[in-house]
């Protein structure tokens, strides 16, 4: 007796699954731009390491002696592989199989997935495309009832948000309980002209007065520039490249620690440009994404969100080799002030880095909150004291250098002011609770109204006042520890992070990351 006929039935049903919706629904895959998932898969792998589970789950039909006449694949591939060597859990929806709607077992994997990533603590990566949910309005008609909604797993997708790194691509038209999934994540990419997130979709929208298309609906000029997603990809190759890239700077689970890696970048250099790149006069700008690059190990800065909450630029980096996050303002950007949206980016980072341990570089250049009707009815208080409060509930170090404005209640919260304030300065440094620009007439008012020449007094109360603005001033006080010269600062980040890596502590904190 032989179970050969058995086991030859397993390579049967593989090869059956391995064909998923069938040659044509492939090529029409291929022929909108889009891969399937199982090259989606061996492309974001490293080579041979996809061990997939449930790998002979589908919708099966047998004939009346019980033999199989046809098994077509479920439309979601769940698994675990390694990048660059280390482990990660896959889940994927198969487009070519009902659209990624769900079939019969859809909801089963996809809750195992997101299980396994958060028993065995390894970063989850979701390629989404579809609904991901309860299927069509077909689904009425094969079930023979209808159903009450309910989310399941959706008590997995929350614990993983404060145990587990999750990256979810959208890969194609996304909708639904499918759209959930992808901005339930740490990071989250879509790709330009491919993919679409939505709430539902034109044929719903259209049908209560709107005339849509799924690229005017939900777009990357839509969601990559409000919030819902982080990031915009050109290609599929790329959205893989920004996962791998942005896996590189985590640690595995909440409960490990990032790690440091050989660096080549001397941890002394220095950028003779940076004694110019703030202009003296206060009026002019300049560019904040060069000076990030300049203290950073080279090649390191990873921007997250680089098109939207634009006043507030974020990211990861790596200094002496070790991750950090990355926060600063742009003064290009309403000069730099925090906006309603440029405060909820604030908070994502910087939930990011607390629940997995990440000290935090905040380069401040902050002339305060957006001021006029635009910042009130975007509610921007509300955002900016929720930031705010993020900043005051880190647990992990923080090293600030003020470039230039540290202004009010926004310019304050560079750094929870109850600890030890690890902060430097630069010789533009300029602060106050309000910038003399503006405040002399709020403060000098009787005096101007009584004045024959006001403009004159003006100028006058300006050039009293600039003597005693001056950063040297507040340094002797001890209202600011010390002024650097802008080239010691990647040295002195440096000599801080080896500082800060030592009292990072693993394990849950205290509360998890949201969408």
């Amino acid at each position: 007796m032989s179970w050969n006929n058995e086991v030859n039935e397993i390579k049967k049903r593989l090869s059956l699954i391995q064909e998923m919706g069938g040659k044509d629904k492939i090529k029409r895959q291929h022929d909108a731009g889009r891969s399937t998932v199982r090259e989606r898969i061996l492309a974001l792998l490293d080579k041979n390491s996809f061990k997939e589970i449930g790998s002979l789950t589908g919708s099966s039909e047998y004939d009346e002696n019980g033999k199989l006449k046809s098994l077509l694949a479920a439309n979601s591939v769940i698994g675990h592989g390694k990048i660059n060597n280390s482990p990660v859990a896959i889940y994927g929806d198969d487009f070519t199989v009902r659209g990624g709607a769900a079939d019969a077992a859809i909801w089963e994997k996809s809750v195992a997935a997101e299980r396994f990533a958060n028993e065995y603590r390894i970063p989850l990566i979701r390629l989404i495309e579809g609904t991901g949910g309860g299927g069509s309005v077909k689904s009425i008609e094969t079930d023979g009832y209808t159903y009450v909604p309910a989310n399941p797993g959706w008590d997995w997708v929350v614990s993983n948000m404060a145990t587990i790194p999750v990256v979810a691509l959208g890969l194609g038209p996304v909708a639904g309980l499918g759209a959930a999934r992808l901005v339930s994540s740490h990071y989250s990419v879509i790709i330009k002209k491919i993919s679409q997130v939505f709430v539902a979709g034109p044929p719903v929208v259209n049908r209560l007065g709107e005339t849509v298309t799924k690229e005017s609906l939900g777009g990357s000029n839509i969601h990559g520039k409000n919030g819902v997603i982080d990031d915009v990809a050109d290609s599929e190759a790329e959205a893989l490249a920004m996962a791998k890239k942005f896996l590189s700077y985590l640690p595995s689970s909440t409960y490990d620690l990032a790690k440091q890696i050989q660096n080549d970048d001397p941890v002394d250099r220095k950028d003779e440009w940076l004694i110019d790149a703030i202009p003296k006069n206060r009026r002019l700008s300049y560019e904040i994404r060069p000076i990030i690059k300049s203290l950073v190990d080279k090649n390191t800065f990873f921007e997250i969100g680089k098109n939207w909450g634009t006043s507030s630029v974020s990211g990861l980096a790596r200094l002496d080799g070790w991750p950090v996050v990355i926060l600063a303002n742009d003064p290009q950007v309403y000069g730099g002030g925090w906006t309603a949206d440029a405060s909820q980016k604030i908070i994502r980072i910087l939930e990011l880095a607390e629940t997995f341990h990440l000290p935090v570089v905040h380069l401040v250049d902050n002339p305060g909150f957006l001021v006029g009707t635009h910042g009130e009815k975007s509610g921007t208080i509300r955002y900016g004291a929720r930031a705010l409060a993020a900043i005051y509930q880190l647990n992990i170090p923080v090293c600030s250098i003020i470039l230039r404005k540290a202004f009010g209640v926004a310019g304050a919260a560079h750094m929870n002011h109850t600890k030890h304030k690890y902060r430097f300065a630069w010789p533009s440094g300029d602060w106050g609770s309000l910038p003399l620009e503006g405040g002399i007439e709020a403060a000098y008012k009787s005096d101007l109204l009584k004045s024959e020449n006001p403009d004159k007094l003006i100028k006058e109360i300006e050039n009293k006042l600039n003597h005693v603005r001056s950063p040297f001033r507040t340094a002797e006080k001890f209202s600011v520890e010390d002024i650097i010269d802008p080239r010691d600062s990647r040295k002195e980040l440096c000599y801080w992070i080896n500082l800060a890596v030592k009292i990072r502590k693993a394990g849950p904190v205290s509360f998890g990351m949201r969408p």
